[in-house]
């Protein structure tokens, strides 16, 4: 295997066992950034051994052993740093020994519990949104800053000091390193969830930059949500989530065209749906509505998206289910976004003035008032009920507000297909 083929495989390796490794050494530690730096060092050991010695068969206990060795030699020189060489007998020994004891049964133990610790501590409600987000595509994504940054087109610079501030959050607040029990499980579930939702959505759809997608961010989002389905196999919300990721997932290479324009989903060619992706996302949101028949949030939008990729052509969708789920979310949670959502499901279900009707009472709502979509579904409506110089003004207003530069070029030619009509 030449150098390079080495390398790459190191990165492999890497990727799939960086958040296996630093979450079983935060549960000894009890600092993530301790443990991130161990798991680095494990890291350039191996960037320096593999390459003459080969790839090990079984290349995450490698690494494992190679973080524990490096912890090891930590303890023994903190503790010869703190005893006095008059003193340095038999009860440091026994206390070194003693030490050695529990790293090795932290380390040695499964590490599902300690994946899922990590999870829930990246995603701490005591984190902003943004530090939860860049911390757990760090630890647990495994991107590196750079990646991260290019992500949420943000500086290098900006992405490293959130995850600085982030870890030295949670070792002032002194959080624990333990999973949450009763209700605080579920409030730090929802935070989970919201975040691995914000990822996947900032992938889906960016909202600003050059590109209609991120991929990259579908991704890990997706494998992060298998990875918390599993180690969580009870959770119908968790189930709900990856369902609705895994269908969304599905449209990816159907949601652009040759030169990166969008497709909007009735236009796309549905031969491109991931086929896959959609028999792993209902079996997915078969598994949510086991679990809980009426579902959650997440739950009701993957029974949405459903909808769409039980259709084989877009006139076979079944709005009228589609809406109904609409006003199921509405009644339980009121929310302004649903509401827009909602009416442009009861556009397709009875016709552009019904979704009209619906939209212009969210015109005055505060929090929609820079947000492109409400103007660009509006303008959807009016260009449908033929009202196209009204139709036009609001696909250029929705352009106006909108800062990805794909969206804005679609919402400009559909203003300039309403003033020639």
């Amino acid at each position: 295997m030449s150098m390079s083929d080495t390398h790459r495989a190191i990165d492999a390796v890497w990727r799939i066992e960086q958040a296996k490794l630093i979450a079983s050494l935060t549960r000894f530690t009890r600092d993530i950034g301790q443990a991130e730096e161990l798991a680095q060092e494990a890291l350039l050991t191996a960037l320096e051994q593999w390459p003459k010695s080969g790839i090990p068969e079984k290349p995450g206990a490698w690494l494992m052993t190679a973080a524990k060795n490096r912890a090891i030699d930590k303890i023994r020189k903190a503790k010869l740093a703190d005893s006095k060489h008059a003193e340095i007998g038999r009860s440091r020994d026994a206390e070194q020994e003693e030490a050695l004891e529990a790293l090795d049964a932290a380390l040695d133990d499964t590490i599902g519990d300690d994946l899922l610790r990590l999870i829930f501590i990246s995603c701490h409600p005591v984190l902003s949104t943004e530090a939860r987000t860049a911390l757990t595509l760090r630890l647990i994504g495994g991107l590196t800053t750079e990646e991260i940054a290019r992500a949420f087109l943000q500086t290098e610079t900006t992405i490293a000091q959130r995850i600085v501030r982030a870890k030295r959050t949670l070792a002032e607040k002194q959080v624990a390193y333990e999973l949450p029990r009763g209700a605080e499980l579920l409030a730090r579930r929802d935070s989970v969830l919201m975040v691995l939702y914000l990822i996947f959505n900032e992938g889906y759809a960016a909202t600003q930059g050059d590109d209609w997608m991120r991929p990259q961010l579908c991704e890990e989002a997706l494998r992060l949500g298998r990875i918390l389905a599993g180690l969580m196999p009870e959770e119908s919300e968790v189930h709900g989530l990856v369902a609705l990721m895994e269908i969304q997932a599905s449209r990816l290479n159907a949601r652009s065209g040759p030169d990166g324009e969008p497709i909007l989903l009735l236009d796309q060619d549905r031969a491109l749906w991931d086929q896959l992706l959609i028999r792993r996302g209902l079996a997915a949101l078969a598994r949510a509505e086991a679990l809980d028949p009426e579902l959650g949030r997440y739950g009701l939008q993957a029974a949405i998206v459903a909808c769409h990729a039980r259709a084989a052509k877009a006139s076979d969708t079944d709005w009228g289910r589609i809406a109904a789920l609409y006003d199921i979310m509405a009644a339980r949670e009121a929310s302004p976004v649903v509401e827009l959502n909602r009416a442009v499901a009861h556009s397709m279900r009875s016709g552009p003035q019904a979704g009209l009707d619906l939209v212009d009472a969210l015109v005055g709502e505060e929090t929609l008032k820079n947000y492109h979509l409400l103007p660009s579904v509006r303008g959807d409506f009016l260009m449908k009920l033929g009202r196209h110089a009204e139709a036009e003004a609001e696909f250029r207003h929705a352009a106006a507000l909108t800062q990805n530069a794909r969206e804005r070029s679609l919402l400009l030619r559909r203003a300039d297909a309403c003033r020639h009509s």
